[in-house]
């Protein structure tokens, strides 16, 4: 590099930092104001989360019978993996689904874990309401 580009290259970079110690970032504060019904409405969502209300959910069916037969596997089931489950009467039989998963993807992955034990389970298509 020859002389006068190395000057002109310190003297620019000796300007950037000089520049860059003077500068400060603009402050402010954020003010949110939200409204009381937001959090009912948050309120209401998570209830129906836990109650299993929102029907555009995946589960996983494991049997489909008798009532005595669908408290039998639900208890085994119940001892052997972490994910929600319950026993739903369709006259005349009893279903028991587990989960509650938010997308196919994450329905999926449990059912290759659950299959071990349970070979007949499947995924019933959401019911949308």
């Amino acid at each position: 590099m020859n002389k006068p580009k190395l000057y002109q290259t310190l003297l620019a970079s000796a300007f950037f930092c000089t520049i860059s110690f003077n500068i400060s970032a603009q402050e402010g504060n954020v003010n949110i104001q939200q409204s009381k019904k937001i959090e009912k409405l948050m309120e209401v969502k998570k209830e129906l989360n836990q109650n299993n209300k929102i029907k555009d959910r995946f589960v996983i069916q494991l049997f489909y019978g008798d009532n005595g037969e669908a408290n039998e596997v639900i208890q085994k089931y119940r001892s052997l993996y972490p994910y929600s489950s319950q026993i739903v009467y369709e006259a005349p039989n009893y279903k028991v689904w587990v989960g509650n998963f938010r997308n196919r993807l994450e329905a999926d992955r449990a059912l290759l874990k659950i299959k071990d034990n349970f070979p007949a389970a499947f995924i019933p298509k959401p019911q949308r309401k």
